[in-house]
């Protein structure tokens, strides 16, 4: 029985964790939740699977997640509160963490659960964007599987088994395009929050989807995907893929290509984190390539999608340059979200940012959490008071 710790079970990773987990109760015990906001879907999740531990953000919250459980006479567990109840379950009595968070949230607590021993489920791409060195550093030092939840990095993960380091020549990341693949740059410059929340092939979470909108979310991936299998930045490319149905590549030094094909749903690459390195008959659709049809390939635009362009630039900036753009981005991105911003100012800002980084500290290493966190409130700050100078 693998005992589970859950960090962001109320987000969508979380959600078809628990999915998934409930379809082999035999296999898989939720012993630890750690949740946000929504303390309605908690208390359902806490009535489902009575962890030991919870968490959610605010005290508020804990007395009301108290208070639906009495009124339904479940008992309690133990509840922590905020950044140390996120810790807390990270540490928690687990084999596996799952770090389901979006955003910077999830370092600290993903880094605290590396340094207590537990094996990681890695969604969080965020971890390894912000401090992809230093996570590989003390992933080595605590002995511990860090293994990859996102499509595209469990594709190479899988792609990437048995084989030798040395026969890698490149990994290929395959992105869906979002929304706006087909749109013109007039068009992208004046889309709406529904018309980019609108993934043809995806069903995620806001920001990840304003993410896969821009093209950020595959800059992310090949940040996080440099330091998952320690590959250069120069051997990592990303093709368009609007049908996702090829998940990611790797190609060797004799020219052949090894491919992970599958239906868009992400519960196989979950089932395979959980189960790893076996794999579990999840109830998930199955491919059929003759109903499939014909699979297209693209080269991205990088005029119109330039958030690609920046997260390569962030990575030969040096390891906390990623850190920058992203905080800029979840800045950026939540503006959009509000309604306060254009589509396009958010690259801008992006960029604006990271430049303003790179000006003092280009080539820099990272030793210490504590540095990625700086450079992270301080992208924050800088994205903030350019945004307060912008109308939309």
């Amino acid at each position: 029985m693998k005992r589970l710790a859950l960090l962001g079970s109320t987000g969508s990773i979380g959600e078809q964790t628990l999915s998934v987990a409930g379809e082999f109760p035999d296999r898989f015990r939720v012993t630890a939740l750690a949740a946000g906001r929504n303390i309605e879907r908690l208390a359902e999740q806490v009535a489902q699977v009575r962890p030991a531990l919870v968490s959610v953000m605010e005290e508020a919250g804990a007395a009301e997640l108290r208070q639906r459980l009495e009124a339904a006479s479940i008992p309690a567990p133990e509840i922590a509160v905020g950044s140390a109840g996120l810790i807390a379950v990270a540490e928690h009595d687990a084999d596996l963490v799952v770090a389901g968070l979006v955003g910077a949230v999830g370092l600290a607590p993903t880094v605290a659960a590396i340094r207590a021993g537990r094996d990681i489920a890695l969604a969080n791409k965020e971890v390894m964007v912000m401090a992809g060195a230093l996570v590989r550093r003390e992933v080595e030092r605590a002995g511990v599987e860090l293994l990859p939840v996102d499509s595209e990095h469990s594709a190479i993960f899988q792609a990437l088994a048995g084989q030798r380091p040395e026969d890698v020549d490149a990994l290929i990341l395959t992105a869906s395009g979002g929304p706006f693949r087909t749109w013109s740059e007039e068009e992208i410059a004046v889309a709406s929050v529904e018309q980019a929340l609108d993934h043809p092939n995806w069903s995620m979470g806001p920001k990840i989807t304003i993410d896969s909108a821009s093209l950020m979310n595959k800059g992310l991936e090949v940040i996080e995907a440099r330091w998952l299998f320690d590959v250069p930045p120069e051997r990592i490319r990303v093709v368009v893929h609007p049908q996702s149905i090829v998940h990611s590549l790797v190609e060797f030094i004799d020219g052949s290509v090894l491919a992970q094909l599958g239906m868009p749903d992400m519960r196989g690459p979950i089932a395979l984190a959980l189960s790893w390195p076996e794999r579990l008959p999840v109830s998930t659709p199955r491919l059929d390539l003759a109903a499939a049809g014909r699979l297209d390939f693209e080269t991205p635009d990088t005029k119109r999608f330039p958030c690609l362009d920046l997260a390569f630039r962030a990575l030969a900036g040096g390891e906390a340059a990623p850190a920058v753009l992203n905080a800029a981005n979840e800045v950026s991105v939540a503006a959009f979200l509000a309604g306060g911003l254009l589509f396009p100012r958010i690259a801008a800002t992006n960029g604006l940012v990271l430049e303003a980084w790179l000006a003092d500290h280009q080539g820099e290493a990272v030793e210490r959490l504590e540095e990625v966190e700086a450079a992270d409130a301080w992208a924050r700050a800088q994205a903030r008071a350019h945004l307060e100078d912008l109308t939309p």
